[in-house]
């Protein structure tokens, strides 16, 4: 008898042993998200103190599983009762052992189910992005209700709003009413994302929900960036970070017109993804989140596959397909600066030293002027051409010798700034009391006339006057000025007008009127 007691005993305390197994991440959840889910928890009068505490459990073994953190899943609760209360938000808990003590230190509010209160609560704090404490940016958000079902008051269109600004609405009901209610509320698909349950059975649903709000916050994603004429940049989520394994990448390019498939980047094969087509493959480490692809062509589309290889997880193979950009051969485009009368600088790019020898300029004047060239080093992208002709059109050509043999040119024109002579000298001759001969003498160049002011600077009658004379003209006699006059004569050009010079003339008489004669 005593060893049949102890038998039974012992048999006892093997069903009774907590499994080994019990708090064990599911395969291929840890790591996986990236999102906030807020939980809203009825916790009202009509939710005994054993239920309350029954969810509670739930929500602890649902959550277990996740990474928390910034850049993982972050979860907020929020209690429903006459007045709602947000127990934590998606800042408090960044791991998981804080996260499971606030669950068993949660009490219930008890009162009225004033769920609208709640939800408001839930649009214009916990899920507003960018509100203190509240959502990320650009990221799921998840709303999840575990309710009993009783009097959950006018819900529907609360929910939609929410739904309407992107949040996945999900629900789980302890109690078995409200079915066209909480069907209306919960996202598409309905039966992925409404539950109902006995308090004492919610275990059962724990995996599929979980299921259902990773399927929304799944981080498995892959981007490229720094896409070139010849290479680009896949980045992903490191989801074997902490694990053993390697990234598996293949690439290859797609026929003219196909778009799907997978490739790799590395060795050489053939990818049955890939329609037959060649594909490289390459290896990154379990810690790497990038992976440079090199040796592209310009102009064509390819497509990438992300395998993530691991013995712990099991991870979806990714995919993503992108467009390198079209080659764009120097030089493209031709500048003109620093232009002088005698100099200009030509400038162009883009700038290719690893593909460009050297670099090719010739320049004539036009139309027939004398052939010029120089050579420039493969790193320059400009130079400056010297002893060019005054105010004179150029035609310059730049062409980029590659290290394949192959040459581009690009032409442009430029034009020499024209010469413009300062006035070579300038003299006032008073006649009388109230009038001045002017003479000048100007120097070599294209004049096209010249232009005379004069003020007197004390007179009642205020204003400058000024007229234009010939190019012939190299005198003038100015009458009835005022005491004091400034005069002045520069010379015009074809595109300018020189510098010119200035005198005062100085009277005895207070002569008002202005006038001139040639």
């Amino acid at each position: 008898m005593e060893s049949r007691m102890l038998a039974t005993w012992a048999l006892l305390c093997v069903l009774l042993r907590p499994s080994a197994t019990q708090n064990t991440a599911p395969e291929g959840v840890l790591n996986c998200c990236e999102g906030d889910v807020l939980f809203l928890l009825d916790s009202s009068g009509s939710v005994s103190s054993y239920e309350h505490s029954r969810m509670l459990a739930f929500l602890s073994e649902l959550l277990l599983p996740f990474s928390l953190g910034e850049d993982q899943v972050r979860v907020g609760l929020l209690q429903v009762g006459t007045r709602p209360r947000l127990e934590f938000g998606f800042d408090a808990h960044g791991a998981q052992s804080g996260l499971q003590g606030a669950l068993r230190n949660v009490k219930p509010l008890r009162g009225d189910t004033n769920t609208v209160e709640a939800l408001r609560m839930a649009k214009e704090r916990a899920l507003r992005p960018g509100a203190p404490g509240g959502a990320r940016e650009g990221l799921p958000r998840v709303l999840v209700w575990l309710t009993d079902g009783v009097k959950p008051g006018d819900v529907i269109g609360p929910m939609a709003e929410l739904r309407e600004e992107g949040v996945a609405v999900l629900v789980v009901s302890t109690g078995h009413g409200n079915y066209q209610v909480l069907r209306q509320v919960v996202s598409p698909p309905v039966e992925n994302h409404l539950y109902f349950v006995d308090i004492d059975d919610m275990s059962i649903i724990t995996e599929d929900l979980r299921d259902a709000i990773i399927e929304i916050i799944r981080a498995e994603r892959i981007t490229v960036r720094d896409v070139a004429t010849d290479s680009a940049t896949l980045q992903w989520r490191p989801v074997l970070s902490g694990l053993t394994g390697y990234y598996e990448i293949r690439f290859s390019s797609l026929p003219p017109g196909e778009a799907g498939g997978g490739g790799g980047g590395g060795g050489g094969g053939t990818s049955p993804s890939t329609s037959g087509s060649q594909y490289q493959r390459l290896t990154q480490s379990a810690e790497s989140s990038t992976a440079r692809l090199t040796g592209l062509k310009p102009d064509t589309t390819y497509t990438a596959t992300l395998t993530p290889e691991s013995n712990d997880q099991a991870f979806n193979t990714l995919s993503i397909t992108f467009k390198t950009k079209p080659e764009v051969l120097s030089p493209a485009v031709v500048t003109v600066s620093e232009s002088g009368q005698t100099s200009v600088r030509v400038s162009w790019g883009p700038s290719q030293p690893e593909a460009v020898t050297s670099y090719y300029v010739e320049y004539s004047a036009l139309p027939r002027g004398k052939l010029h060239a120089v050579t420039v080093g493969r790193t320059q992208n400009s130079t400056l051409l010297r002893d060019l002709q005054p105010d004179t059109t150029y035609l310059v050509t730049v062409s980029a010798r590659y290290a394949s043999g192959t040459e581009r040119a690009m032409s442009v024109k430029v034009c020499t700034q024209e010469v413009t002579p300062a006035l070579a000298d300038l003299q006032l001759t008073t006649v009388g009391s109230d009038a001045v001969q002017v003479d000048w003498r100007s120097s070599p160049g294209s004049l096209r006339g010249y232009w005379l002011t004069w003020e007197g600077r004390q007179s009642s009658v205020p204003g400058q006057r000024s007229f234009y004379l010939p190019p012939g003209s190299l005198s003038t006699r100015l009458t009835r000025l005022p005491p004091a006059t400034r005069v002045c004569v520069s010379p015009i050009y074809r595109t300018a007008r020189g510098e010119g010079l200035c005198c005062t003339a100085q009277f005895n008489s207070n002569a008002l009127p202005y006038g001139y004669q040639s």
